[in-house]
């Protein structure tokens, strides 16, 4: 493969599970679309050989590269095997929200966190430690979050009333901060 290829494969595996648009490497890489169409031909033929583990698609009108069939087996064991002592803190906060306070919605992950968290739901998705559980009847309809029975197998769980309680955080108004003598 030439340099082109080697830039827009780069841009491919960078957009992760999202892809990226033929539009979106044109600009980035500025050429046409006949000469992108023609490199990106080229970097799927090559992931199509036996030696890669996984190939280049156009699918959704977006670029991506997936994993091939004959490393599912393989992966599932390396997810299933160790699924919680691999998780970021980012995950395992993201987990501990939705774990208790499900059922939920991203956007109210997102508010407790304060960071977005659409990263950290596939995450979890993808080792089928959480599941969308219905959907909430506001605009959008966005999915609503909540664990699923492998997260109570890997925390070795009965029910979610065996976890650890919040400590309460107490709120004093009658703060240093917050005398009213006090002008700042």
């Amino acid at each position: 493969m030439n340099e082109k290829c080697s830039v827009i494969e780069g841009l491919i595996f960078l957009s992760g599970d999202e892809g990226v648009t033929r539009q979106q490497l044109m600009e980035c890489c500025g050429m046409c679309e006949d000469e992108l169409v023609s490199l990106c031909e080229e970097i799927m033929q090559e992931y199509l050989k036996d030696e890669h583990g996984f190939e280049c698609v156009y699918y959704g009108e977006r670029y991506k590269f997936i994993s091939k069939e004959k490393i599912h087996e393989a992966a599932e064991m390396l997810f299933s095997s160790n699924k919680i002592s691999t998780l970021s803190q980012a995950a395992l906060e993201t987990l501990a929200i939705i774990a208790y306070k499900q059922p939920l919605t991203r956007i109210e992950i997102e508010e407790i966190r304060g960071v977005n968290c659409d990263m950290m739901i596939r995450k979890l998705l993808a080792r089928n430690l959480i599941r969308e559980c219905g959907r909430t009847d506001a605009p959008g309809k966005p999915f609503l979050y909540g664990v699923t029975e492998e997260f109570m197998d890997a925390f070795k769980l009965e029910s979610l009333k065996e976890l650890p309680d919040l400590p309460m955080i107490e709120q004093n108004m009658d703060n240093e901060l917050f005398k009213e003598d006090e002008i700042y």
